[in-house]
């Protein structure tokens, strides 16, 4: 039985239903509260946590079960996730009767089917690790590690908890699924971020990263790297065993920067990009996946400020038809309010991703909406935004924008003339220039020497400072 449950309702969970569900766990249970409430966990009576229960989620944006779940469920419904610790053989049951009694009372179902129940769990004999965290699997003095098994590993609210949890107590988060689960565009991007690791259980070797292929062992508490007879990383086999495919996703990642006014407005950057890509505005947005609301970029301004000055990172999801996925970190700098936006368009076979409109694109950006720089690439990857733990073709450079600011720093004449075949267009005012410098359509993996070139030369027009395409580099 998987450890994630999911009951998925037309109708809110109430009080009472949430009391009925928590229930399961019979009268010695009790409940505490992590992330401002956000996520409830039930306990052993001794206070030892057993299952974290998720505040339902009212979901108002077409196709995140699809996306996550691989169920379609209409919307509106209500999302309610409960994860049992994998150190407790009664708290999988447990998990199964509180999302079963929600759905029970409230209709709807459950996900996945085969764990629902309303059984009464008997929780006095639970022995579960009393570490302060989240639920986890394991824990040691260097590392949080978590079991998962669904078809999408997403970068849900209980997640996100563990995250901070791991992060705030120095250690690293390490996810072990089996071979068969793919991570969602935003959970990838945490566990890009070192220490965490996405480990993969593989029949034959083992374990291995999901991410980087190397083939990997338990030992001193961490899951680490096996070195072969050269001292290297040894690479599974299984990570390299990709089919061909003819499915791209079209990736384009810009930073903007607006003055700190009162009336500024966030998101519209990415709106426009939106519009210019797909034909449409982006469907939804929320702070972690599934993806909740309906797309509003006042909304999305009103969070932001309530937050600051700490910063704010958004997920923005599109309709059913057109797989799209950005996300954003908004920051408050001496510079203004700058938005990081990486957003990914998904192709299949037939399909072209509409590299004619990234010019057009990036003078909109520059002359509307403070564009600082913009990255577009172009690389062979799954239609569904999905990554699956083998070998990923890299990245290709299709274009790279430098905005008004950073070309004034470098200088006009030096960042006009980088040694490479193509020449820069000139972007907005002529007094304030900025410059677009298209670096091929994403077949030639030679658009990565020269993007790497183009950003030593721009980095060398100003001592000291980097540009986005270094970084991208």
């Amino acid at each position: 039985m998987t450890k994630d449950v999911i009951a998925l309702t037309p109708r809110m969970p109430d009080t009472w239903a949430l009391l009925a569900g928590l229930y399961a766990g019979g009268p010695e249970a009790g409940v505490t509260a992590g992330s401002g409430g956000a996520v409830l966990r039930l306990c052993a009576p001794d206070g030892r946590p057993l299952v974290s229960v998720e505040a339902p989620l009212l979901v108002q944006v077409p196709g995140e079960a699809e996306r996550l779940l691989g169920r379609d469920v209409p919307v509106p419904f209500w999302w309610t996730e409960a994860r049992a610790s994998g150190a407790v053989p009664e708290a999988e049951r447990l998990a199964g009767s509180v999302c079963g009694r929600l759905a029970l009372l409230l209709g709807g179902s459950t996900w996945p089917e085969s764990a629902a129940s309303t059984e009464v769990v008997d929780v006095r004999a639970a022995a579960a690790p009393d570490d302060g965290q989240p639920v986890v699997d394991v824990l040691t003095d260097s590392t949080s590690v978590v079991l998962a098994d669904r078809p999408v590993l997403a970068l849900t609210t209980w997640l996100s908890e563990v995250l901070r949890g791991t992060a705030e107590s120095g250690r690293a988060l390490q996810i072990v699924t089996p071979p068969h689960v793919r991570l969602s565009a935003p959970a990838r991007a945490t566990l890009l971020q070192v220490p965490n690791r996405w480990v993969v259980q593989d029949p034959a070797q083992g374990y291995y990263d999901g991410l980087s292929g190397a083939v990997l062992r338990w030992r001193d508490g961490t899951f680490a790297p096996v070195a072969g007879a050269d001292g290297t990383a040894t690479v599974a086999e299984a990570f390299g065993r990709t089919s061909p495919s003819r499915d791209r996703q079209l990736v384009v990642a810009f930073r903007t920067t607006l003055p700190a006014h009162e009336d500024a407005v966030l998101g519209e950057a990415l709106e426009t990009a939106w519009r210019a890509l797909t034909g449409s505005a982006p469907a939804g947005w929320g702070t972690a996946e599934p993806v909740n609301l309906p797309w509003s970029p006042r909304r999305l301004t009103d969070l932001a400020r309530d937050r600051a000055p700490e910063p704010t990172h958004l997920l923005v999801t599109g309709h059913p038809g057109r797989p799209a996925l950005a996300w954003i970190r908004v920051t408050r700098t001496t510079a203004g309010i700058e938005q990081d936006v990486t957003l990914t368009l998904g192709y299949g076979e037939g399909e072209e991703p509409p590299l004619e409109a990234i010019a057009p694109l990036a003078e909109t950006l520059v002359v509307e909406h403070g564009l600082t720089t913009m990255l577009t690439s172009l690389r062979r990857a799954s239609r569904d935004l999905t990554t699956a733990p083998v070998l990923q073709a890299p990245p290709v450079p299709v274009a790279f924008t430098l905005g008004a600011r950073d070309v004034r720093g470098i200088g006009l004449t030096h960042a006009r003339r980088p040694p490479v075949e193509v020449r820069p267009v000139v972007l907005g005012p002529a007094s304030e220039p900025a410059l677009h410098y298209p670096l091929g359509d994403g077949s030639d993996a030679g658009a990565l020497v020269e993007l790497r070139r183009l950003a030593a030369h721009l980095r060398a027009g100003v001592p000291g400072a980097g540009t986005g395409a270094e970084a991208e580099a």
